[in-house]
C-alpha cells in the first residue's frame, strides 16, 4: 500500500494557526462498544467503512473499480465546493461560475482517485474513529488514527462543517497538523497566476488521469 508515500508527499507544509492545540495528543481513544459517534463523525465513519472494504478488495477490483466503490462515500462525506474555495483563495471571487464548477469537479475527481490509488491492498490496517469531537469557530474536529500492525499510527483529523443540516468534510489534517487545503493552495497558486483557471483545470486532469492509469 501505497499510504505512507502518499503522507510523505503531504507532510511538507505545516499548518498555520488554529490547529496547533490539536497536534497534541491525537491518537483517538479506542472507543467501547456502547459507544456512540456524534452525527459530525458518522459520514468519517461511513466512509472508513467504504475505504476499508476497497483496501480489502483492492486486487479484484483495480484502481477504477476502487474508485468507484468510493465515490459514493467520498461524495456523502466531503463538501468539495467549500474545500474548493479554500484551495484556491483569493482568485476565487474573480472566476466565472464556469470555471468555479469545472475546478469543484477536478478536485472531487482528484480525491477520488488519490484514495483509490494509494489505499491499494490491505495489511490488518484499521481506522479508529473517536466518540469525542472539538469545537472550533462553529465547525467540529473529529479525530481518528489508522492503525498498522507493527508500525506508528497515523492521525487524521477532519474538520467538519455544517451546510443545510449535513455534516460535511472541510480540511484533513495529515498526522494531526497538516492540512490538506493548505497545501493544495500553496500547490496551485502558481499556476493560477500563470495560466489561471484553465491551467488548473488541465494541470489537475493531467495528475488525476496519472494516478488512474496505476495498475
Amino acid at each position: 500500500m501505497r499510504t505512507r508515500l502518499f503522507l510523505a508527499c503531504l507532510l511538507t507544509l505545516p499548518l498555520a494557526g488554529g490547529i496547533d492545540a490539536l497536534a497534541q495528543g491525537t491518537r483517538a481513544p479506542q472507543p467501547s462498544a456502547s459507544a456512540t459517534l456524534a452525527p459530525e463523525a458518522q459520514p468519517i465513519r461511513a466512509f472508513y467503512d467504504a475505504l476499508l472494504d476497497s483496501m480489502k478488495r483492492a486486487r479484484e477490483l483495480g484502481v477504477m473499480g476502487r474508485y468507484k466503490r468510493l465515490e459514493p462515500a467520498i461524495d456523502a462525506a466531503f463538501n468539495f465546493p467549500m474545500m474548493t474555495q479554500a484551495m484556491v483563495g483569493p482568485a476565487w471571487a474573480s472566476m466565472s461560475a464556469t470555471d468555479q464548477t469545472a475546478l469543484i469537479s477536478r478536485v472531487r475527481r482528484m480525491t477520488i482517485a488519490g484514495y483509490a490509488q494509494n489505499f491499494d491492498g490491505y495489511s490488518g490496517e484499521n481506522f479508529v474513529v473517536s466518540p469525542a469531537t472539538q469545537q472550533r469557530d462553529g465547525d467540529q474536529i473529529v479525530t481518528t488514527n489508522m492503525t498498522l500492525p507493527g508500525k506508528e499510527d497515523v492521525a487524521f483529523l477532519y474538520r467538519m462543517h455544517n451546510s443545510g443540516g449535513s455534516w460535511k468534510i472541510v480540511d484533513v489534517f495529515l498526522d494531526g497538523y497538516v492540512s490538506q487545503v493548505a497545501f493544495r493552495r500553496s500547490d496551485f497558486a502558481s499556476t493560477l497566476r500563470s495560466g489561471g483557471a484553465a491551467a488548473l483545470n488541465q494541470k489537475l486532469d493531467a495528475l488525476t488521469d496519472k494516478m488512474l492509469a496505476t495498475p
